[in-house]
């Protein structure tokens, strides 16, 4: 996964769990998709303190990634009920009751996973 994407993706998860500085900062360069030394001027501090700082928010968002699994479990689940749509709508190449017995399967596998 691009690196922009994952740090967007984790910081939809775990964001509010940063500080508001840190949120502030953070949404700057991976939302608003500003420069370090544009963050640095809004904010008052050096390019090297903008820096480490989205260093530290990708290292705390990282490890309550490792701890809670939260976006990979969004990304079984997501990639599941896609499956699903495409048996749904007759994509895959099996036949009907195939395609019921594995959208079971695919069900009870969210199911577990929520």
């Amino acid at each position: 996964m691009e690196k922009k994407v994952l740090q967007t993706y984790l910081y939809d998860f775990y964001g509010e769990l940063l500080t508001e500085h840190q949120r502030n900062i953070y949404e700057a360069f991976v939302l608003e998709d500003l420069s370090l030394t544009e963050i640095a001027q809004v904010q008052g501090i050096s390019r090297q303190g903008v820096h480490d700082l989205i260093k530290r928010c990708d290292r705390i968002l990282g490890e309550y990634e490792e701890k809670l699994h939260l976006l990979e479990r969004f990304q079984n689940i997501k990639a599941k009920i896609a499956e699903i749509h495409r048996l749904t709508r007759g994509e895959e190449p099996i036949g009907e009751a195939e395609a019921r017995d594995r959208i079971r399967c695919l069900a009870g596998d969210i199911l577990e996973e929520l």
